[in-house]
């Protein structure tokens, strides 16, 4: 036992003092702090750049009709056809042309915004949906119903479904949906990207040391098992380490920017004020279950976030990352002892790496539907459980499920070693030919 501490110092220190350690470990938080603040920050922006439209309408309905905003104005235009504007578009100041064709209530093809530019998604949807609006509201006309525009504005109204979640204690909890989602996804898909890249770092470790016949003077005083296990722990200390780090650093981080940027949100005020103002009217604060009382959109968030039990979630992400990760270690650990060197391994990672692929898939379903069957068997399987588990976590998993769940891992990790320490302790002595799978399997059936 004292000879794998040894093995694991040597691993941990070697790797920690390295410049490339020390970089990955401060920009990755970085990079992930990025991901997250930037988009807040650019949907918080808004382009300023003032756009005219000119609109050549021949049905004669949308005068006026199509819905200006700040930055985006239309100029209607009489008498003038689209190839006369298109001979001076150039000269001009507009921005597009707009056609409208007479048949537009009947035909979807009848509307054409010309331009030299290629217009935002964000100018043809605001197009559409004015022009779709004043169709449906002069089809509503032909049943010539009484007051039938204020009847429109006044049965214009958005909803937004809030979640509770009711504990064993009859207690309501605010919860998200889309919260729960985001940190599903981007847990997943972290475990699966870091039981890849530590899990071939064992693997190019093993190679090194037996390309360079190293492995030969180490093994005269270690056994095999004794140096697959140091090695595939030690790496195992690092991950942990830079895992550790990341989740401050990055914590730290959007926790700052996010004060910076988002503290003082007009749109969550204006928000609040709304939801105000809908409570104040009667019967609404009546309506409102007993402990439930409204707030802003970021107020939700922030709430469900709070509610969030994230002893379990960070614990089981851990566990089942770090139960994974040694999983794997091994199968890497063995393929690595199999080959001379990291351009033969291509063949042999690829049934190691199907299961994960298989997981990755799989986690679709599990966002959607974290309680399915399918989900469901995919998060007992040892090797797809690291990635599916950690999808349903942050959803709510019964105690039971995560208690065995875990303990296939376990069990399996533990054959998984005992089978993979066979294959190394043969493979990691021979040179000069590339194995396969067949040969592998008939090391694992050698007696010690």
């Amino acid at each position: 036992m004292n000879k794998i501490f040894l093995v694991i110092e040597r691993e941990f220190l070697t790797r920690v003092r390295k410049k490339s350690f020390i970089i990955m470990t401060i920009l990755t938080p970085l990079l992930f702090a990025g991901i997250m603040i930037v988009p807040m920050i650019i949907a918080t922006m808004e382009d300023k750049k003032e756009r005219n439209i000119a609109v050549i309408d021949d049905s004669g309905l949308f005068k006026d009709k199509i819905t200006e905003t700040e930055y985006l104005k239309f100029t209607y235009l009489d008498g003038v056809s689209v190839p006369d504007l298109q001979s001076s578009f150039s000269e001009s100041n507009y921005y597009a042309v707009l056609y409208i064709g007479r048949m537009v209530a009947s035909s979807p093809d009848a509307v054409i915004l010309y331009s030299d530019k290629q217009p935002s998604m964000d100018i043809t949807s605001h197009i559409s949906s004015s022009i779709r609006n004043e169709v449906e509201t002069q089809k509503l006309k032909t049943y010539d119903i009484e007051n039938l525009e204020e009847i429109l504005k006044n049965i214009k109204t958005s909803i937004k479904v809030r979640t509770i979640k009711w504990t064993k204690d009859g207690e309501a909890k605010e919860s998200s949906s889309e919260l729960a989602f985001g940190v599903a996804y981007i847990l997943s898909f972290l475990v699966y990207m870091l039981i890849f890249l530590f899990g071939s770092q064992v693997m190019r470790g093993v190679i090194e040391e037996k390309s360079s016949r190293i492995i030969e003077v180490i093994v005269s005083s270690v056994k095999p098992f004794q140096l697959m296990m140091g090695k595939i722990l030690g790496i195992a200390a690092v991950s942990l380490l830079q895992i550790v780090v990341w989740i401050v650093l990055t914590f730290g981080l959007v926790t700052a920017a996010s004060a910076i940027f988002m503290g003082s949100s007009e749109k969550a005020m204006a928000q609040k004020e709304s939801v105000s103002n809908l409570m104040d009217q009667p019967g609404m604060a009546q309506a409102m279950p007993e402990g439930i009382t409204e707030q802003s959109f970021a107020g939700e968030m922030m709430t469900a976030l709070s509610n969030m039990n994230f002893v379990l979630i960070i614990g089981g992400f851990i566990f089942f990352f770090i139960g994974g990760y040694l999983l794997y270690a091994a199968m890497f650990a063995a393929v690595g002892s199999a080959v001379d060197s990291e351009a033969d391994t291509q063949q042999l990672t690829i049934p190691i790496t199907i299961p994960l692929i298989l997981a990755i898939i799989v986690m679709v379903s599990g966002l959607r539907s974290p309680d399915g069957a399918l989900t469901f068997w995919f998060s007992m399987v040892p090797f797809t459980s690291p990635i599916i588990m950690i999808t349903r976590l942050p959803y709510g998993v019964p105690p039971w499920e995560l208690a065995l769940s875990g303990a296939l891992l376990i069990v399996t990790f533990i054959a998984v070693t005992w089978l993979a320490a066979k294959i190394y302790r043969v493979g990691i002595l021979l040179y000069g030919k590339k194995h396969t799978w067949k040969e592998m399997w008939k090391w694992m059936r050698y007696n010690s």
